[in-house]
């Protein structure tokens, strides 16, 4: 099986570096490759670590149904944390109330939420028009 990382950062970089045979021998990974700045994920079930992608590439490993299905629970998991985070934000009392760094780290978990569901939604779709 081959692995690609997508969006990985510096950090997430060194982490692969350091830990690259490890992660194959314990996974059964053929590769790891991490994506460059322009280039195209392939077509692959995804998942995400943080703001990182972890991209296993289709061709022919996976169902396309349980795939969907998958990403639609996922997507569904964000989605009540968008929701329900949301919702803490647009309750005047929780605003008036909270010091302003709770207010802050909950706007980060929020847009956090809706940029991963972005990202799952547009996956999802890719994946439904094979």
């Amino acid at each position: 099986i081959d692995v690609v990382l997508g969006n990985a950062s510096e950090t997430d970089q060194r982490r692969l570096a350091d830990n690259e045979p490890l992660l194959k021998k314990l996974a059964k990974l053929e590769s790891i490759r991490v994506l460059g700045g322009d280039e195209e994920a392939p077509l692959s079930a995804t998942t995400l670590v943080g703001d990182m992608q972890v991209l296993v590439p289709m061709a022919g490993l996976i169902d396309k149904d349980a795939e969907l299905a998958r990403l639609d629970k996922e997507i569904g998991k964000l989605e009540g944390e968008v929701k329900r985070v949301g919702g803490k934000l647009g309750n005047a009392g929780f605003v008036d109330k909270a010091p302003a760094e709770v207010i802050d780290k909950e706007r980060a978990k929020l847009a956090e939420a809706e940029q991963a569901k972005a990202r799952l939604v547009e996956q999802r779709e890719r994946i439904a028009s094979l």
